[in-house]
């Protein structure tokens, strides 16, 4: 995932700002991490490079 996606993210949930925790990444994209909304309080895990944002399910 590229950072400048960044830019153009909004929480699937709240439609809020996200934050962006890089655990690995090379010199064009990160590789592993979270990208978290506060509002929530929600972890959208990155893995080899893809973010998922389906956002939790809620038990129903």
């Amino acid at each position: 995932m590229k950072r400048e996606l960044m830019d153009i993210l909004a929480c699937p949930v709240c439609k809020g700002d996200l934050v962006l925790n890089v655990s690995e990444e090379d010199e064009k994209e990160v590789i592993k991490g979270t990208i978290f909304c506060p509002a929530c309080k929600i972890h959208y895990p990155i893995d080899e490079g893809i973010p998922n944002m389906l956002p939790p399910e809620d038990g129903d």
